[in-house]
């Protein structure tokens, strides 16, 4: 029942949400049925196993260097603490993330937006959190993109991210923004968040100490799952 708390506490999203114009096409029509976790649900592939033969050229936390060269646009460094409810660290989550490159486009060929790919950026990566919760990225800055949600609409530079613990039904789906982006004001999905102090959990703060001289901006995003301090 967490996660009937958890709306009831506006953590989040409604199913439907008239202004983010895509929920009238997947929101339910009927009351849900709950239906109780099986075996596979509460068993499921653990992080190591979900990326026991994934390759990639270069390491995985590090999206700068799946490429030729080095890709175009603002080197950041992505860290944070993966929680339980009780902000307790979660060791072994697989964490992975997927974003647009500097000019705000994806690498998949349903993205149309004419803005240039960077043949050095693929925008995707996943790493597990070490012993005390701990994840760490290094990814370029991503770009503001149109949506035509509604008239002029864009949404803030994000990141998406994946969360997945021990089992299947351990998963979480969100987006980190970022800090001072006008942009948000104006971005139904994360208006749709009931809850202002919700809302502000989704957004990094900038972090001098991560910050790397010379080489890249740090930003922390610590992500709990679950209660009513939880990431919407």
């Amino acid at each position: 029942m967490a996660g009937d708390r958890r709306q009831a506490a506006g953590v989040d999203p409604p199913y439907l949400h008239p202004d983010y114009g895509s929920t009238a096409r997947r929101a339910p029509r009927r009351p849900l049925v709950r239906i109780e976790y099986g075996p596979g649900e509460l068993s499921g592939p653990a992080g190591e196993a979900l990326i026991a033969g994934r390759a990639v050229s270069g390491p995985a936390d590090d999206l700068t260097r799946h490429g030729a060269g080095e890709p175009i646009g603002e080197r950041i460094v992505v860290h944070g603490r993966v929680l339980d409810a009780s902000h307790r660290p979660l060791a072994g989550t697989l964490v992975e993330v997927w974003q647009a490159n500097a000019a705000g486009r994806y690498a998949h060929d349903l993205d149309q937006h004419p803005a240039p790919l960077d043949p050095s950026f693929t925008g995707a990566g996943w790493c597990l959190t070490d012993a005390d919760g701990r994840y760490r990225f290094v990814t370029i800055k991503p770009g503001a993109y149109p949506w035509r949600n509604h008239p002029n609409a864009w949404r803030p530079a994000h990141i998406h991210f994946s969360l997945l613990g021990r089992s299947f039904s351990q998963r979480l789906i969100t987006q980190m923004y970022f800090p001072g982006d006008p942009l948000l004001d104006y971005d139904p999905i994360w208006r749709s968040i009931p809850s202002p102090a919700a809302r502000a959990r989704l957004v990094a703060s900038f972090d001098p100490d991560r910050t790397v001289p010379d080489w890249a901006l740090g930003y922390r995003f610590d992500i709990i799952l679950g209660g009513r301090e939880g990431t919407p």
